[in-house]
């Protein structure tokens, strides 16, 4: 099973998709003027000037789903492997398909929001959505579709349960079995509520557990201030393969750094789209802003947080390709969350197994929420001309909980790299739909830029825009009578 893994891995994660997701998010960044850093305000702004109705949820809880999803063990894990198997430079790589990746993440969220429906009276949308309506290629719809409940729903669940089991194990000595039967517990009670019982729970949970890590990765950093322009220039240098003993890892750390950076932060995967779709908002420009916000929340502050904690403290190992190691600071310590929890303890002996225990727990245990909500949503995608989708669902909620569990109970390095095969499959088919989809998504952009300019609150129609098939907006935005917050002008 090993070997059929990893042989997908090196074909699906071949250097063209690595760069092809580097220039897609130049492309972006490009065209759209920087639109990440002009627009930066805005996206602050958007993020709590929302509204919340019965069929859909407000930006924030929209923000708050997307950064479950983003935010979970790949922020811990994801980026020990980075640093370990692609040296300190990985992480400069990681924050660049950040930064890039905002570009990708505003015009698929834009997309989503253009195209997106009114199902079982809820907002639902995503790349199979706009595949279909915008390149009318309905094929290619459902191969996307099916592609993410696999992904979703089997082979991704498995990397987050089983770190929250790992972790829990090594921090307070229970069984996975136990933590598994907890974990399973737990996400039936959310997923059996529905998607607005999701937003109201990550809407709490993501704030607090984001702040709560940043915090003591601040402190770490201030402790160890005085070796913090040597590790900025570490990673630097590492980077472009400078340093002396990196050098020879420099293809590792460019491919590391954006393998890791797109597993955690999903931009241009297709899974943020959906999240997007379900917002109550007037312009779709609006939430494709605050999901670009969410890339950065992700990247530039929870793994720079990790990755910063590992480095001051030198908490960590890198593995030379040709055998044997170019660093070993931590001798017999395998990379992943270890090295996180060794960073903390540097700071509160004892302390730094329990937090970053904790800390997993609840990072992945909301990715499993958002999982849950994606693999849900392409179901009703590919089912909606039917009257079966709920019995499908409820089946898949019993799969994906049985997944939870078997991943709970199972050796991490399968977990990882059948998650990995999920990520890479969703991210060259949703990859090439933007690229061919870009004028909607940017002809939006300037439109809302335009209302902006002329000081009136953006809305969008998509008959005066000439955009076909995006029907919920066909005669302009219409308040829901039922929307329980006012919208916040701009």
């Amino acid at each position: 099973m090993s070997s059929i893994i990893d042989f997908l891995n090196s074909v699906i994660w071949s250097p063209v998709l690595v760069y092809l997701l580097l220039i897609t998010g130049l492309y972006f960044t490009f065209v759209t003027r920087f639109m990440q850093i002009r627009h930066l305000k805005e996206m602050v702004t958007l993020l709590f000037g929302g509204q919340e109705s019965e069929q859909g949820v407000s930006s924030f809880q929209a923000f708050a789903l997307a950064v479950s999803g983003r935010v979970g063990t790949g922020n811990i894990a994801g980026v020990a492997t980075a640093i370990a198997l692609g040296g300190p430079g990985a992480l400069f790589w990681m924050w660049v398909i950040a930064f890039l990746g905002a570009g990708s993440a505003f015009v698929e969220a834009a997309l989503a929001q253009i195209y997106k429906e009114e199902v079982d009276n809820l907002y639902r949308g995503g790349p199979s959505y706009y595949i279909e309506k915008g390149l009318g290629m309905k094929w290619y719809a459902v191969l996307f579709s099916l592609s993410s409940v696999i992904a979703m729903g089997l082979l991704l669940p498995g990397v987050q349960a089983n770190s929250i089991a790992a972790g829990i194990t090594t921090a307070f000595g229970i069984s996975p079995y136990i933590t598994g039967a907890v974990i399973v517990a737990l996400l039936a009670c959310i997923i059996f509520g529905g998607v607005h019982r999701m937003g109201k729970a990550a809407e709490i949970l993501v704030p607090i557990m984001a702040g709560a890590y940043i915090l003591i990765a601040l402190i770490i950093i201030g402790v160890n201030i005085a070796h913090l322009p040597a590790v900025i220039a570490l990673i630097f240098k590492s980077a472009f393969g400078v340093d002396a003993a990196f050098g020879g890892i420099l293809g590792m750390a460019i491919s590391w750094g954006v393998k890791r950076g797109i597993y955690s932060n999903e931009a241009g995967q297709g899974t943020g789209p959906m999240a997007a779709a379900a917002a109550e908002v007037s312009h779709p420009a609006k939430q494709g802003l605050v999901q670009a916000f969410s890339v950065y929340v992700d990247t530039l502050f929870v793994c720079s947080a990790t990755g910063f904690m590992i480095l001051l403290t030198g908490a960590y190992n890198v593995q030379n390709k040709v055998g044997g190691f170019i660093v070993e600071n931590v001798p017999g310590v395998d990379y992943g969350p270890a090295y996180t929890q060794m960073a903390v303890d540097s700071l509160i002996p004892g302390f730094g197994s329990k937090f970053v225990a904790i800390a997993l727990f609840l990072f992945a245990f909301t990715t499993l929420m958002a999982y849950y909500y994606y693999a849900e949503t392409c179901i009703l995608y590919l089912f909606k001309s039917g009257h079966h989708h709920k019995r499908v669902i409820n089946f898949m909620r019993f799969v994906l909980l049985a997944a939870v569990y078997y991943g709970a109970v199972r050796t991490a390095s399968l977990a990882w790299g059948m998650g990995d095969v999920g990520v890479g499959l969703m991210a060259w088919l949703n990859i090439i739909a933007i690229i061919l989809l870009r004028k909607p998504a940017l002809d939006c952009l300037k439109d809302y830029e335009e209302q902006l300019a002329a000081g009136i609150d953006p809305h969008y129609n998509s008959t005066k825009m000439g955009v076909k098939n995006a029907d919920f907006w066909s005669k302009g935005y219409k308040h829901h009578k039922d929307y329980k917050k006012h919208h916040h002008n701009i």
